[in-house]
């Protein structure tokens, strides 16, 4: 019902998108319960019984009771009761879980970029993104980890699509902040984001949404 938007976003990292700015915040944050059930109905995880050992940090971080501890000692997702978020695929310290379809995280941002044209459409729009504490997961962890690089700034486009990958290379130019997620992943040639969550699939979301006319992946950086 809004004449208009104006996002204020926290940019940090996020296992299942790669990043989570204005195009996540919008997308995902506007859309209906079914709207959420649906951008993330190709995210359902299953279990790596052989590489399972069971120590329940899966469940701890499911807010859905999902997880469940088996007789035999291993976990077993119960997906009448997930809801795809794949919080439980990024938290299991061994990987020992994964999407059930190996395009999901890319179909998830596809998905996104769909939504966030549809809360957009026919509005004036405006974004400012901050660029700082940039942790390694979502906001909903409940046990989210020290930020992956120092602080960067503010950011503020009428263009969704180029403030977001503005924010994303901003920090890909940041040094590593030891003891991080980052730090400990250890995975040389892969940009932030990749090597924080391998499994992720950031650049899907830029290049949908310049593909359906929300955006540019182009810009001009003005410091002020």
């Amino acid at each position: 019902d809004a004449d208009i938007v104006i996002s204020l976003n926290h940019f940090k990292g996020h296992e299942a998108a790669g990043f989570g700015g204005a195009l996540k915040n919008l997308g995902m944050g506007c859309g209906s319960f079914e709207g959420k059930k649906e951008m993330h109905s190709t995210c359902q995880p299953i279990v790596d019984e052989d590489a399972c050992v069971g120590c329940g940090v899966c469940a701890e971080s499911c807010a859905h009771g999902a997880p469940m501890l088996q007789e035999n000692g291993k976990m077993r997702i119960d997906l009448t009761k997930c809801a795809g978020c794949g919080r439980c695929i990024g938290q299991c310290p061994i990987e020992a879980i994964h999407s059930s379809d190996s395009r999901s995280n890319e179909i998830l941002g596809f998905k996104i970029a769909e939504y966030t044209k549809a809360v957009l459409d026919g509005r004036p729009h405006f974004h400012i993104s901050l660029v700082r504490d940039v942790s390694p997961f979502c906001d909903c962890y409940n046990n989210n980890d020290i930020p992956i690089v120092p602080d960067v700034g503010m950011f503020a486009s009428f263009d969704p699509v180029a403030l977001d990958l503005a924010c994303a290379e901003a920090v890909m130019r940041q040094p590593i902040v030891p003891g991080s997620e980052l730090h400990k992943a250890n995975r040389p040639g892969m940009d932030h984001f990749t090597a924080t969550s391998p499994n992720s699939s950031w650049r899907s979301q830029i290049e949908h949404g310049k593909k359906i006319g929300l955006g540019q992946d182009s810009y001009e950086l003005i410091t002020v």
